[in-house]
């Protein structure tokens, strides 16, 4: 396996990600990993995604990791919106690597970046498959009360929004939730695969949130529910063990 510092621009912003390569056949699938919404301040010296990363491409696959805006060492400021235009820009990227089969490019998000994921899967018929981990199925709980305006805070306070003058447009800016709530995109992922994981112990996305997509998907879907399971997936072996049985399935589909 090798593995190297890559980049790429979305509306002009420049975004910082890194590419794993799997030994093997001169073409394999790939598979790109959304994060989710940082929690805490961009910590360099953590692996984070980047160990899972390099378990996937053992498991065969180019795969991809990359900051959205705002996050890591990416420019911008945390937009849900833009996070599905970055992503676009990273399929992108990812399907003109020549190492790549490009009918068999997945999808695995966490949270905020699953959400991502599934808004863009559900339009963009190059992905073929898509792993969702602890994704919010709406963002109701931001618009409750003034939820938004203390994650607005926090988000500063953690440096996914740098700017002092963003959002420019508040109301533009909360709309782009609206626009990505995976409840109102998840049906037209089919008829390419669906897997929803969920721990039920998730203290920040209940449960509930992957029954709902799950009803709201079409078939071909599953939902498994990882027992104890917390927000945090990609360390649950569990998890990553049915997302690594799954992509495998549909990459020899």
């Amino acid at each position: 396996m090798t593995e190297q510092p890559v980049g790429f621009t979305s509306d002009g912003l420049r975004l910082a990600g890194r590419l794993f390569l799997p030994d093997g056949p001169p073409q394999a699938p790939g598979l790109c990993i959304c994060h989710g919404i940082p929690a805490v301040p961009f910590n360099p010296s953590d692996e984070g995604y980047a160990v899972l990363a390099r378990r996937f491409a053992g498991e065969g696959f180019v795969t991809l990791i990359f900051n959205f805006r705002g996050a890591g060492l990416s420019e911008g400021n945390f937009d849900m919106a833009g996070w599905t235009r970055d992503l676009e820009r990273a399929i992108e990227y990812l399907s003109l690597h020549p190492r790549l089969a490009r009918d068999r490019i997945f999808l695995m998000g966490f949270s905020g970046g699953a959400a991502a994921a599934i808004c863009v899967a559900s339009q963009n018929e190059g992905v073929r498959g898509i792993v969702s981990c602890a994704s919010p199925a709406v963002f109701d709980e931001l618009f409750a009360d003034s939820a938004l305006d203390g994650a607005l805070a926090h988000w500063r306070d953690i440096g996914i929004i740098r700017d002092a003058s963003f959002p420019r447009d508040r109301s533009a800016w909360e709309q782009g939730f609206r626009e990505v709530e995976p409840a109102s995109h998840v049906s037209r992922i089919a008829p390419r695969p669906l897997l929803i994981l969920h721990g039920d112990a998730d203290e920040v996305v209940p449960a509930a949130h992957a029954s709902r997509l799950y009803d709201a998907a079409a078939e071909p879907k599953e939902l498994a529910i990882i027992p104890e399971g917390r927000h945090r997936l990609r360390v649950d072996e569990r998890a990553m063990d049915l997302a690594a049985n799954r992509l495998k399935r549909w990459s020899a589909g």
